[in-house]
């Protein structure tokens, strides 16, 4: 796991990109989406072994750790709970903002998890 804050305060360190690493971080930072994770575990390795590839699986990967990463990182937290908020507000450009804001949270969570 690193050991280095990045961005300010975090409630742990970036796990490894490996299944029992981001389980252990989940386990921390959301277990209420432990279970979640497992389903969402099955499906990938099951779609893995029908289409003979491991593409399922590393998505998979890629969701967990960048979901991880901004449920660590309270900055990104909690711009993605108000965005997720916004979404479907009634005026359509605090709409449009919220998405774009959205948008932005998982790219920058994308791109931490893939440096």
């Amino acid at each position: 796991m690193s050991t280095q804050a990045e961005h300010g305060h975090e409630l742990a360190p970036r796990p490894e990109q490996t299944p029992d690493a981001l389980r252990a971080a989940l386990a921390v930072v959301a277990p209420g989406r432990l279970p979640e994770m497992q389903r969402t575990k099955d499906e990938a390795f099951a779609k893995a072994v029908e289409w003979q590839s491991l593409s399922p699986v590393r998505s998979w990967v890629l969701a967990w750790a960048r979901d991880i990463e901004i449920a660590r990182r309270p900055d990104l937290a909690t711009r993605y709970v108000h965005a997720k908020a916004d979404l479907e507000h009634e005026d359509p450009a605090v709409a449009h903002e919220a998405l774009r804001e959205l948008s932005s949270v998982l790219d920058e969570a994308m791109e931490a998890v893939r440096a």
